[in-house]
């Protein structure tokens, strides 16, 4: 099958259980409208009629099979009570969640798309996935992602390429690129992803969807890289309150992880109806380049449209700068990796070099030269700096609005090896281009065509600087969800980051809410039916 699909598209039929949200299963569940077998079903023959062309999920669990049965007998019979307890204690029971493959199931393989760890078998869940099946949740299907999760796209050796459902030609991101693309495909209400760099909000970006990257601590990982400040697993989903559904089940203390903090009360005061009604004397930061990132037109009027309704809404809304470059935040974070991620790499790919994918190679090397360069201490300086300017941009504001990245799309099966080049089109592309000295901005802060500025388009030094995620895994400890802000001219969704103080969850899901809201998004992808050429 070719990457183009020839036919027409066409929207998700409405009758289709597959197209429910998380929260309207939960109420056709609980009024006996819809039982949880025929749902998993129905979500399980749209993977069957669909991964073909999107490549996003990497098995089916047959054992959901009997936790969906479990679920509607216990709907069949229960009363008004037993209802009302299941919404306390189990308030996933029935819903099929679909799990980045590096989130470990016990008895299951869990290869990290690695070729060499294709035997490996895991011997416990994840702390996420154990707090899932307590919720009364289950694993229906597993979703790509790429080599170590340590690429904004999703292609590997092991997986092959995953494609956004939105455009087939694009990717739907990385590193949670196959649980975005899934989502978007009606293939899950709900998906597990993880963030280090922008691995839940990018994905969440391309494919139209909504992604959590919560504070540190906030959410328990595995060790001993759960001691990695940067990372965090969370929650994806289609909408605002399916997200945070998701993510009152994951957080909280767990022995497995000593970060972890209580979160007693979690998202206890986030009501997703009155969101836009609470908006009114918020104050709003709006951000459009984190300094001087090339963002491009589409990019730029969809998040200014964003900022726009918000104000019209009753918020108060002020544009602010920030006084960072790509490259600094590249430096910065880049040095943090060549001191902890890239030696876990190493260590776990030895002797295995050659089975790896390219970008993780490269991966490996740019972090491990900015580290030669610059000490840890040094990479933490840096990130004091960036933080403490954050803080200092956000003082008086409830929350800070910005793009999720400033590329508008990626090439699905492209690596960026070489840095990327941005046409007028919005897509970033591999080598060619126009060069331009220090490869992100120029001094008097224009940009080229597509980009903001004049000329034909701009090449940057490293596919990373094209993204807005990174600055806040610096920060790590502001809760941030990306919520879809419109159409890029490529033809996939673009989104923009509701970023809150420090721990403050709260604040961020409401405006989240507020703009979905105020700006209604589909969710899912029309589908395109193959031509004949396609097949």
């Amino acid at each position: 099958m070719t990457a183009n699909a020839t036919g027409p598209a066409t929207a998700p039929d409405p009758t289709q259980p597959w197209t429910l949200s998380a929260t309207e299963a939960l109420a056709a569940f609980r009024t006996k409208e819809l039982s949880p077998v025929d749902y998993l079903s129905s979500l399980i023959g749209r993977i069957t009629s669909d991964d073909e062309r999107i490549n996003a999920v990497t098995e089916v669990v047959e054992e959901a099979v009997t936790s969906a049965r479990e679920a509607e007998t216990f709907y069949a019979n229960a009363t008004d009570d037993d209802l009302a307890e299941a919404a306390a204690s189990r308030p996933l029971l029935g819903l099929p969640v679909i799990a980045k493959e590096k989130h470990a199931i016990a008895g299951r393989g869990l290869t990290q798309g690695l070729l060499h760890e294709r035997d490996t078998i895991a011997d416990n869940d994840a702390a996420i996935i154990a707090r899932i099946r307590a919720a009364g949740g289950f694993v229906h299907a597993r979703a790509t992602s790429p080599e170590f999760s340590c690429a904004t796209i999703t292609h590997s050796p092991m997986w092959g390429v995953t494609r956004n459902p939105w455009n087939l030609d694009l990717s739907p991101g990385g590193s949670s690129g196959g649980s975005g693309a899934a989502l978007a495909a009606g293939f899950a209400p709900l998906a597990t992803a993880s963030d280090i760099a922008g691995s839940t909000r990018l994905p969440a970006a391309f494919t139209g969807t909504v992604g959590y990257k919560a504070p540190y601590g906030r959410i328990p990982g595995a060790q001993p890289l759960a001691a990695d400040w940067y990372r965090g697993d969370g929650p994806m989903a289609r909408t605002v309150a399916d997200a945070a559904l998701l993510a009152k089940v994951m957080v909280g203390v767990d022995p497995s992880d000593h970060a972890t903090i209580a979160s007693p009360g979690f998202l206890d005061d986030f009501d997703p109806a009155e969101a836009a009604d609470r908006l009114r004397g918020r104050k709003v930061a709006l951000c459009v380049r984190l300094g001087d990132f090339p963002v491009g037109k589409d990019i730029e009027a969809n998040t200014r449209a964003v900022a726009s309704a918000l104000e019209s809404a009753g918020a108060d809304v002020e544009e602010i700068a920030l006084p960072w470059t790509a490259e600094r935040i590249f430096e910065t974070a880049f040095t943090h990796f060549g001191n902890l991620l890239a030696p876990a790499m190493r260590q776990a790919t030895r002797g295995h070099e050659h089975t790896l994918a390219e970008y993780t190679v490269r991966f490996m090397d740019d972090a491990e030269a900015v580290a030669a360069r610059r000490s840890f201490y040094d990479g933490l300086a840096m990130e004091a700096q960036i933080q403490a300017e954050l803080a200092s941009a956000m003082d008086g504001f409830d929350v800070l609005v910005a793009p999720t990245s400033a590329v508008a799309g990626l090439d699905a099966d492209a690596s960026y090896l070489d840095g990327i080049w941005v046409g007028a089109d919005g897509v970033g592309r591999e080598g060619g281009g126009i060069g331009r000295e220090g490869g992100v901005g120029q001094a008097d802060g224009t940009r080229s065509a597509g980009v903001g500025g004049d000329t034909d388009g701009v090449r940057l030094d490293h596919y990373w600087q094209a993204h807005m995620t990174m600055p806040f895994n610096i920060c790590n400890r502001v809760p941030i969800v990306n919520v879809p802000s419109g159409m890029a001219d490529c033809g996939i969704p673009t989104g923009v980051q509701v970023i809150a103080h420090p721990y403050d969850d709260t604040r961020a899901f409401d405006v989240a809410a507020a703009i979905e809201q105020l700006r209604p998004w589909t969710g899912l992808a029309p589908t395109v039916q193959l031509g004949s050429s396609d097949r």
